[in-house]
């Protein structure tokens, strides 16, 4: 099966009320509201933030690339996980994500699969 090298994907975003919008696609079933982060003002805590989504897009990234290449290289494992944290600093007078740390756990039953899951990673 041969893969397309151009993939395309569509969000819609409706501002709803306040700093607050709703992000749904027309590929997805569920959508879910989306703010500006407590930190900032006027900002709503307890909702999904673009700080959050970018962070979440880097560590779910990782994720599902770990997936294919684990199944590829036949990887036995039974955990994964991929905590992350993203840094917003203010730079020349912008505010830019200026680092991501993923931090990928890996859980694997045998000793001899370490250097292998190492090498997927």
């Amino acid at each position: 099966m041969e893969t397309s090298s151009t993939h395309h994907y569509t969000v819609d975003l409706a501002w709803t009320t306040e700093r607050k919008g709703v992000l749904s696609s027309e590929s997805l079933q569920q959508s879910f509201e989306v703010a500006t982060p407590p930190d900032f003002p006027k900002g709503h805590p307890g909702i999904w933030s673009p700080e959050h989504l970018f962070i979440a897009s880097a560590s779910s990234c990782l994720m599902t690339t770990f997936l294919a290449v684990a199944e590829n290289f036949k990887l036995p494992f039974t955990a994964f996980a991929c905590p992350a944290e993203g840094q917003l600093d203010t730079v020349e007078g912008r505010l830019v994500v200026s680092q991501i740390i993923l931090k990928p756990l890996v859980k694997v039953n045998n000793e001899e699969d370490i250097a292998l899951a190492h090498k997927v990673l």
